[in-house]
């Protein structure tokens, strides 16, 4: 499966468990004059994010399909989110995004 197609399913499956998530649009884009324009968020920022409606606890969510493995990048956002004791861990499924939120697991999936 398509990690889209994940990222689509883990989305609906968190709003129905009291929870707002939002999907991470970033980009590049040229410029008119042949200039690149970075669009967005910091490199490694993660697929999803949101909050628990219950206690507002934020949480990041990576999403992979079964193969699927973090960049560099994403490893070094992963260690900033594990300094911060951020909730947060790579989603293969909307059962690992609903046990990673609902458990306020830190780091999960990541080695």
């Amino acid at each position: 499966m398509r990690e889209q197609e994940i990222q689509n399913q883990i989305r609906v499956a968190v709003s129905k468990n009291k929870c707002s998530i939002f999907r991470a649009n970033v980009g590049k884009v040229k410029t008119e004059d042949g200039r690149w324009f970075d669009a967005g968020l910091p490199q490694g920022f993660p697929d999803l994010f949101g909050f628990r409606h219950s206690d507002g606890t934020i949480f990041f969510i990576e999403c992979k399909n079964e193969t699927g493995r973090p960049r560099d990048d994403q490893i070094k956002f992963h260690k900033f989110l594990m300094k911060k004791h951020t909730v947060h861990g790579i989603a293969r499924s909307p059962e690992d995004a609903l046990k990673i939120i609902n458990e306020g697991l830190i780091g999960y999936g990541f080695k």
